[in-house]
Order: C-alpha cells, then sequence, then structure tokens
C-alpha cells in the first residue's frame, strides 16, 4: 500500500517537474527574446501566411502553443492585432507545438539525457546570478531544459514501478480495439486530460511514453487518437483567457477552438488511410523502422499541417463565421476596463502591454472629461446641465476605479517572472496611473466649482470667461502632449514642450490672481464670484502640474 502511495505521488511529481522545467523554459525564453518577441506579434502584417510562419517560430521557440494562443487573445484584446491576423498565428502556432513530440522521440526516451541535466545546471548556475539579466534569462532556459527532460526521465522510471503498463492493458482488454468508437473514445480522453493538465506538451509525452511501453491493445492508432484529442483540449487555454476580455479577443479563441476542432473531425473521416499513409511514409519513405515514436510525431505534425493548408484559404469565412457566433454588443462596455481583465491573465512579460494599453485609454478618457468641463461652461439649459455634471460625475468614479483595478492587475502580473526592465516599466505605470487619477479629480473639481457658482446664481463675466478659455486652452494644449507621449514614442518626446506650457499655466495663473484683486476693488464683480474664478484657475494650474508628472514618469 505505502509503496503504491509512493509511486503516484512519484508520478505526479515527475509531471510537475515536467511542466515546471516547461514553464520555466519558456518564461526565460520569452524574457530574452523580450521586445523583439513583441514585436514579432504585435507588428504582424495582413499575410496570412507570414502570419502562420510567425504562429510557428514563436511556438517552436517558447515550446507552448497555450502560450503562444494566450498571446494572440491578449494582442487582440490590446487591440494590437486584427482578428484576421490572430487567425493564422493560432495556425501556426498548432505546428509549431509538435516540435516538442519531435525533441522527444528523438532523445527523449533513447538518450538518458537527464544524464546530462545536472551538469548543465552547474553550467546554469552562474547565468542565474548574474547580475545581466540577458544572462539570468539564458540561465533560467538552461535549468528549464534540464527540468524538462529529468521530469520526463523521472516520470518513464515512476511509470514502470508502478506497472502503469498493466494497468492500461487490462484497462484496454475490455474495449474492443479495432472498434472505431473506441478511437473517438480517445480523442475524448485526449483532450478531457489535456483541459485538465492545460499543457498540450505533457499529455504529448505521456503518449509517447505509453506508446514506447508496446502496451497491447495501444497501438499506433490509438495514440493517433489521444494526440488529436490533445489538440482539442488546448483550446481551453485560450478560452479561458477570453473569458473576461472583449468580444474580439472571444472571436480569436473560439476561432483557435474551430480550427482545432474542425481538424479532428476531417481526420476522423479518413482516419485509418491517413495513419496507414503515415506508418508508409516513416517506415518506408523515410525508412526509419527501429523508432516507432516517430510514426506519432509525424502523425501529429501532418495533422496540424494538412488542417493549416486546408484552412488558410478560408480565412475571412472563419472570421465571419466567428463573428456571426458572437457578435458585438451594442454599448461595448463603456465603463469597463478595454484591455486588460480581472480573470485569466497571460504571461507575465506580455501582459505590461495590456496594461500600458489600458494606461493610454486612462490618459484619453481624462482628456475626454476634461473636454466636458469645457462644455459645462457654455450649457444655458439647467436640465442639460445637471445631465452633464451627472456624467462627469460617473467618469470621475470610473477614474477611481480604473486605477484601482490597473493597479490590481499590475500586482497579480508582479507575481509571475518579470525581467529587470519590466520591474522598472511597472513602476513608471504605477506612478503614471496614481497621477493620472488626480488629473481625474481635478476635472472633477473644476465641474463642481462651476455647479456650485451656479446653484448660487453666480455667473462669471465675459472677461471672466476669456480668461477662464485661455486657461483651458493651455491645459487642453498639457493633456494633447501628455496622451501624445504616453501613447506613442515616450522615448522621443519633448519633455520640454510639456514643462515650457507649465510654466505658460503658471504664469498666466498668478497673472488672473492678480488682475482678481484689482477687478474686485474696481467693484466690477463681488467677491464671491471673484473666489470661484479663482479656484476654477487655481485647480486649472493643479491639473496641469498633474500633467507633467504622467510625462515625467512616462519618459
Amino acid at each position: 500500500m505505502i509503496d503504491t502511495i509512493v509511486n503516484i505521488l512519484s508520478l505526479v511529481g515527475s509531471l510537475g517537474l515536467f511542466l515546471y522545467g516547461m514553464k520555466i523554459m519558456s518564461e526565460g525564453l520569452e524574457k530574452f527574446a523580450g521586445d523583439s518577441l513583441r514585436n514579432i506579434l504585435a507588428a504582424m502584417t495582413k499575410n496570412r501566411v507570414m502570419g502562420v510562419l510567425t504562429g510557428l517560430l514563436v511556438t517552436a521557440l517558447i515550446q507552448s502553443s497555450s502560450a503562444t494562443t494566450v498571446m494572440v487573445v491578449s494582442f487582440v484584446n490590446a487591440g494590437l492585432m486584427t482578428l484576421k491576423q490572430s487567425i493564422g498565428v493560432i495556425m501556426g502556432a498548432n505546428i509549431g507545438t509538435t516540435v516538442t513530440a519531435w525533441l522527444i522521440s528523438a532523445v527523449g526516451f533513447k538518450v538518458n539525457i537527464s544524464a546530462f541535466a545536472i551538469p548543465l545546471l552547474a553550467l546554469a548556475l552562474p547565468l542565474i546570478f548574474s547580475s545581466q539579466s540577458k544572462r539570468k534569462n539564458i540561465g533560467e532556459f538552461v535549468f528549464g531544459f534540464s527540468f524538462l527532460f529529468m521530469g520526463l526521465s523521472y516520470l518513464q522510471t515512476a511509470a514502470s514501478n508502478m506497472g502503469i503498463g498493466e494497468i492500461v492493458a487490462n484497462m484496454l482488454s475490455h474495449v474492443p480495439c479495432d472498434s472505431f468508437l473506441t478511437i473517438i473514445l480517445f480523442v475524448i480522453v485526449g483532450a478531457l486530460v489535456t483541459m485538465l493538465v492545460q499543457a498540450s506538451a505533457a499529455t504529448m509525452a505521456i503518449t509517447l511514453m505509453l506508446f514506447d511501453m508496446h502496451i497491447p491493445g495501444f497501438g499506433f492508432e490509438q495514440a493517433a487518437a489521444l494526440a488529436m484529442g490533445q489538440n482539442i483540449g488546448t483550446t481551453i487555454t485560450a478560452f479561458m483567457a477570453s473569458l473576461t476580455a472583449n468580444t474580439q479577443a472571444r472571436r480569436a479563441a473560439l476561432a483557435h477552438m474551430f480550427f482545432n476542432v474542425f481538424g479532428v473531425v476531417v481526420v476522423l473521416i479518413v482516419f485509418y488511410p491517413a495513419c496507414n499513409a503515415i506508418s508508409w511514409f516513416v517506415t518506408d519513405f523515410m525508412g526509419v523502422e527501429s523508432n516507432d515514436l516517430y510514426k506519432l510525431s509525424a502523425f501529429h505534425t501532418a495533422f496540424n499541417i494538412m488542417n493549416t493548408l486546408l484552412l488558410i484559404w478560408f480565412v475571412n469565412q472563419i472570421e465571419a463565421f466567428v463573428c456571426k457566433v458572437l457578435p458585438q454588443k451594442e454599448q461595448d462596455e463603456e465603463y469597463r476596463l478595454r484591455y486588460i481583465s480581472a480573470g485569466y491573465p497571460s504571461t507575465a512579460e506580455l501582459s505590461i502591454l495590456e496594461a500600458q494599453k489600458e494606461i493610454n485609454n486612462f490618459a484619453e478618457r481624462c482628456h475626454r472629461m476634461f473636454n466636458l468641463v469645457k462644455d459645462l461652461l457654455k450649457i444655458e439649459k439647467d436640465e442639460d446641465f445637471n445631465k452633464l455634471f451627472s456624467r462627469i460625475e460617473k467618469y470621475e468614479s470610473i477614474a477611481d476605479n480604473m486605477e484601482v483595478e490597473i493597479a490590481k492587475y499590475l500586482k497579480k502580473v508582479s507575481e509571475g517572472r518579470l525581467s529587470n526592465e519590466s520591474k522598472s516599466n511597472m513602476q513608471q505605470m504605477l506612478r503614471q496611473i496614481s497621477e493620472l487619477e488626480s488629473i481625474g479629480d481635478s476635472c472633477y473639481n473644476l465641474a463642481r466649482t462651476v455647479n456650485r457658482c451656479r446653484q448660487n446664481n453666480a455667473k462669471f463675466t465675459d472677461g471672466q470667461l476669456a480668461h477662464i478659455g485661455e486657461m483651458m486652452r493651455l491645459v487642453d494644449d498639457s493633456l494633447v502632449e501628455m496622451t501624445r507621449c504616453v501613447e506613442k514614442f515616450p522615448e522621443k518626446h519633448d519633455i520640454n514642450a510639456s514643462n515650457n506650457i507649465e510654466n505658460e499655466i503658471n504664469n498666466y495663473r498668478n497673472q488672473l490672481k492678480n488682475q482678481n484683486l484689482t477687478d474686485i476693488n474696481n467693484g466690477l464683480y463681488n467677491y464671491q464670484l471673484g473666489v470661484y474664478y479663482v479656484d476654477f484657475i487655481s485647480e486649472c494650474e493643479k491639473l496641469g502640474d498633474y500633467v507633467v508628472n504622467v510625462v515625467e514618469a512616462t519618459i
């Protein structure tokens, strides 16, 4: 009994080490590639073939189609990639994920690569503790590579000690192996296991291990059916990532699911001829007879390549299909975060892109809120005034919520593995959202001042309105500079432009305050109206300060 428990724990622990190794290896490569990886995905062209090649390359590098598809969903959610572009990348990701199976087939079971794992760890140890982030990322990749094959080796040993071959053989003895229903059953099992494990590479490794044991009743056809099921199961990761995302991101996840399910249905129609063709290709054409694992790897690759070649011509139709299944909502969530969600985060490094896009949206919303205040000054009817004032109140509440939600998201992202540059970016973004929330508060304070003035039946003079208009023009110029800096190329932004506007605002504020005392003494308006006037002008100057703070944090 104790031996059985130990063997089960060893099996689960080995799988855990394999998954952890893949995670560390993927993250190490992702951080090492850094901006290059982001730029490759973010700067996708409309060429569907380039999209497929890009998805293939990125997935082959980071060894995780789930990671690639989650990235794609994140980019679609952030507006960095169109739905049509994402479909091509997802097709390529399915092909790229087959590299793992070939790697395991070539060296995973025939060569005791785990014997080299410990020496590799020794070589990577100095890199892990290096102060240079690039070297540290390489060290993490080597550690992940070693853990992956150590886990694979321990998984094989634990399975042998547990007698997993005999257990599976006994289970299969009650199932008619030649039945097509059995093939469908294996497809379902492969999908369910992959959904639970959340890593198609891990379930593919288990399938290869079982196939290598030559278990009676578990031949090439049954293993191929499991592999097809894994292609369906792996879609759950992107689906979960899109649950709380926008409509376009959910459509990308649905396209991924449709692509894989359609491919499985088509191959099932010609399943046995397809298996025979792959067996002939590997055995007779390639001349490989000693390693049956190549058959399964070849089937896995051929399945995804043929599915891509079949559907790449119908990208427009797939896009139309998912758009029809998931129509755009009328209100399209005006008052919620547009690019990030509290649900399923993407990889830590790429989540920063989503957060930055949300901050861009935050800056634009603050600018729109300021424009509403300008409109508030021009309204005559009380009903229209109250309606617009309520809208500004709602905007202020939104600004408060956006600061909290973005900060929570950044905290969640910080729990992942980040490069030093990304950690620095997070500090910058936290300061940005704090200052942007202060801009929202200032806009609301301006609206409140106008409201108080109106409630007390006070009305700004034409001269005061002219001065207020000039002050608001200067503040509007500073907001335009701020949004340009936040959204585009902060490293190329001339901070002197923002500082010059801020100096103009300060000088104009001082000039108007002095003139206000003179105008009151000359009886142009009463003292109370002068208080409202100076409050408004001073709040505009405070708002300008917050704007400069955002620009400084960005640069």
